[in-house]
């Protein structure tokens, strides 16, 4: 079983920077790969960005990329997303996930757990 808390959101305006957390509990959090994924009103939850289990590798939607970057610290059992260069459009609910699939998964069928998400509104 993993536990998944976010945290980071908020206001920002375009052009800037925020830093989004996840904090995993368990035991395995170091054997799952984990993406971000983000919810707009209305629309579907759609991928961000994954980076494997070992944090070797690592997959971006091209909406982001260059934009956003995912790391994790296994030390402290968590994971980032680190946006930069904030568009109107990256507003949404994000959401952290964790998934026993191998590799960098990028469908949300892949992932077993998620978190509860934290909203980014970005103003223009």
């Amino acid at each position: 079983q993993v536990q998944l808390v976010e945290s980071g959101g908020g206001l920002v305006q375009a052009g800037g920077s925020l830093r989004l957390p996840c904090a995993a509990s368990g035991r395995t959090f170091s054997s799952y790969a984990m993406g971000w994924f983000r919810q707009a009103p209305g629309k579907n939850r759609e991928f961000v960005a994954a980076i494997n289990w070992s944090g070797g590798y690592t997959r971006y939607a091209d909406s982001v990329k260059g934009r956003f970057t995912i790391s994790r610290d296994k030390s402290k059992n968590t994971v980032y997303l680190q946006m930069n260069s904030l568009k109107p459009e990256d507003t949404a609910v994000y959401y952290c996930g964790a998934s026993r699939v191998g590799g960098t998964p990028s469908f949300r069928s892949e992932y077993d757990y998620w978190g509860q998400g934290t909203q980014v509104t970005v103003s223009s």
